[in-house]
């Protein structure tokens, strides 16, 4: 069985790939616009030292969740330059929130846009980028003895919430 690009279960075929077996950008040129939104969230795993001085914004490199809200908005913006076959969009909103405490910081990032292809790899790349940001702000403070991250993980992201409303024709 496999899985096609809606992410429904069943004997389509993937629609990234042309009968040679080929990569391909899907054509969405013939669909109609349609306002998107698409929500994600991942959990970056902190010792509880470095998610207090998080908190209380006192990391020596500076403002970790404005940075990391910035690092965000700029990879939802940027998606299509990352992944290959990903089409650029209208990015018409991006909502960024985090939720910050215990071992973990949690980052859930909401991305709207109207088009004709919808915006969950914009909003999975917000969270990656926006944790990421994170980990390379507090890396210091999570470093053991000899250097490594033992504890240092993002685990969890996954799309929450997807959405699409077939705009009004105006007939």
């Amino acid at each position: 069985m496999t899985r096609n690009a809606t992410g429904d279960d069943g004997d389509s075929e993937l629609t990234h790939t042309d009968e040679e077996g080929d990569v391909q950008m899907v054509d969405v040129g013939g669909k109609p616009d349609s306002a998107r939104r698409a929500v994600a969230r991942g959990v970056i795993h902190l010792r509880e030292s470095t998610v207090d001085a998080v908190r209380g914004d006192d990391v020596k490199k500076g403002d970790v969740l404005a940075t990391a809200r910035v690092g965000a908005v700029q990879a939802v913006k940027h998606t299509w330059e990352t992944i290959p076959m990903c089409h650029g969009i209208p990015i018409t909103n991006v909502e960024t929130e985090f939720d910050v405490g215990g071992d973990r910081v949690t980052l859930t990032v909401a991305v709207e846009t109207t088009g004709k292809t919808g915006c969950e790899m914009e909003a999975l790349e917000g969270v990656t980028t926006g944790l990421n940001v994170v980990w390379d702000m507090v890396k210091a403070a999570e470093k053991d003895a000899d250097g490594q991250y033992p504890g240092t993980r993002i685990s969890d992201v996954e799309v929450v919430t997807k959405e699409k409303r077939v705009l009004d024709s105006g007939a």
